[in-house]
């Protein structure tokens, strides 16, 4: 059950490409086989580039295949920010490379066959706090100054109940930190603003059409090829994977999270969200649209098909990666939305994911580096990948092909002006902070005797801080608890069973591996016996 709906219903349709085991020759080399990576090595690969794409994984089951499947240029109440932030013409030009994406992305679809659900939809976000109606108003008007067709609504098809005279019911647990009373839809909808005609599919049956097409054009994909460095030799660069080597004139890093620090710097200028999903099925007819609400936290609501039937999916109860919370009743929340919707509904599957946030809030598309001329990068999507995928791989492509493209100037990777969200920014300075230098002098009294079975704890062995976890029967797998990334203090995620670090985002299983960027090595296990 803790599985994508995505990569469930698609799984078979999958081929598996092979490991990188020999030193190769391309025009471009891509790192990362999620959206970015496969949507920019299939327009390269069809422009006549030879393009290799590396995968650490299996394409697609990361980021891509674990996502909403909303493709939307509503990126929340962005639009009213976006011009205070940057003005009324680089928010115009955001909007308009987002609508863009959506056109690109149904193009695809079309002209290459690829079955993956895609279907036009309207998009909303609604409020159902006063405090929030003002906030949707000033939005709509500032869409407005854009040019886009939006609309102010107080009427969604969602089946919010209302509870008596609108009060919500008290609650006395706690869970991700929030009140329960914080997270309800009974209350009735005070107000939403709506972009017509967005789009939905399965991001994952997508991306399988994607990879079927570049191999077409004679692309190359490999899985479980894992890149741990790229240096520059003459005019090509060398990246570098655990077993081979590819010489590439040009490189993409695809890999959600830039996998090299210096130069770049992005680990200075991002954070990771971690975010949940639930898909459940009701007897019930389903609504038509794409839903989030304005407050916090967002609960993101939309259908899909699976197994010839529609099916709910209630996504959010967003956190800080790596956030010393309890995470165990995270699914349960989404079950109680879902259930006050639908009270006969079943949950069919549960799934999370991670993405890059920037304290600006916009994409970094381009260039890596001044520094490192011919590398591209494509990170920090905030949650909104499907269509940010497409704009960068148009954006990538073109400075690779030598085309100008109108939408570069504003998610200009190289950018240097003040960030504005000084609160964000100190708040992750802050945290870095901590789990870089605080916490490695903090004493911990916890003995390896204490810790339950199926339990994970940071514990002092020999005046040494040890990650520590005890499995259902008892055995105990112990590492050091430091992030290979940059060496910050990892925190025990009791959902999933894994150490996460609240710097970067970077996580690894119980057992040291690492499976989430930016980090690239594996944590080193210890014998504390």
């Amino acid at each position: 059950m803790n599985n994508s709906l995505w990569i469930a219903s698609a799984n078979e349709d999958k081929k598996t490409y092979k490991s990188l085991g020999e030193d190769k020759y391309a025009d471009v080399c891509i790192i990362g086989g999620g959206l970015t990576g496969l949507t920019t090595a299939y327009y390269l690969s069809k422009a006549g580039k030879s393009v290799i794409v590396l995968e650490k994984d299996k394409i697609g089951n990361h980021t891509t295949g674990n996502t909403t499947g909303k493709i939307t240029s509503q990126h929340g109440l962005f639009y009213d920010y976006l011009i205070n932030s940057v003005g009324i013409k680089k928010a115009k030009q955001y909007l308009e490379a987002n609508e863009e994406a959506i056109n690109n992305i149904e193009k695809i679809v079309n002209e290459e066959k690829i079955e993956c659900n895609f279907e036009r939809m309207d998009n909303f976000v609604f409020t159902q706090d006063k405090n929030y109606v003002q906030k949707i108003k000033d939005e709509v008007e500032a869409v407005k100054k854009l040019g886009f067709n939006s609309e102010f609504t107080n009427k969604i098809e969602v089946p919010l109940k209302v509870k008596g005279d609108n009060k919500i019911e008290q609650a006395k647990e706690e869970i991700v930190g929030k009140n329960e009373d914080d997270i309800s839809i009974s209350k009735e909808v005070l107000a939403a603003i709506k972009f017509p005609n967005q789009a939905q599919f399965n991001s994952y049956k997508y991306i399988i059409g994607l990879a079927n097409k570049i191999e077409e054009n004679k692309g190359e994909i490999y899985e479980y090829s894992k890149v741990i460095d790229i240096k520059g030799e003459d005019d090509i660069y060398v990246v570098e994977t655990e077993n081979s080597k590819i010489k590439a004139e040009y490189v993409v890093i695809a890999s959600h999270y830039p996998i090299i620090n210096f130069p770049g710097f992005y680990f200075m200028k991002m954070y990771q969200e971690t975010s949940y999903l639930i898909a459940v099925e009701t007897n019930n007819e389903l609504f038509d649209g794409m839903y989030i609400n304005a407050e916090e936290p967002a609960i993101s609501l939309r259908t899909a098909i699976y197994n010839g039937k529609r099916v709910l999916l209630v996504g959010g109860m967003n956190h800080k990666t790596g956030a010393k919370i309890d995470l165990k009743q995270a699914y349960k929340k989404l079950e109680k939305v879902a259930k006050s919707l639908y009270p006969d509904c079943k949950v069919l599957f549960r799934w999370n994911t991670e993405d890059c946030i920037t304290l600006d809030k916009i994409p970094y598309i381009g260039e890596f580096s001044n520094f490192m001329p011919n590398v591209y990068v494509g990170t920090g999507y905030k949650k909104w990948g499907m269509t940010s995928s497409n704009v960068a791989a148009n954006i990538i492509t073109d400075k690779i092909l030598g085309r100008e493209n109108k939408y570069e100037e504003v998610f200009n990777s190289k950018r240097l002006k003040p960030i504005k969200n000084y609160k964000e920014l100190g708040n992750m300075l802050k945290e870095v902070s901590y789990s870089l230098v605080i916490n490695k002098l903090r004493k911990e009294d916890e003995l390896l005797k204490n810790i339950n079975k199926g339990e994970g704890k940071i514990v002092e062995v020999e005046g040494k801080k040890v990650g520590v976890y005890k499995d259902k029967e008892g055995n105990i797998f112990a590492v050091k608890p430091y992030c290979t990334h940059l060496g910050c203090e990892l925190s025990w995620n009791n959902l999933d069973d894994t150490w996460d670090c609240p710097c970067h985002g970077s996580r690894f299983t119980y057992e040291g591996k690492n499976i989430y960027d930016p980090a690239i090595k594996d944590l080193e296990k210890l014998n504390i016996f």
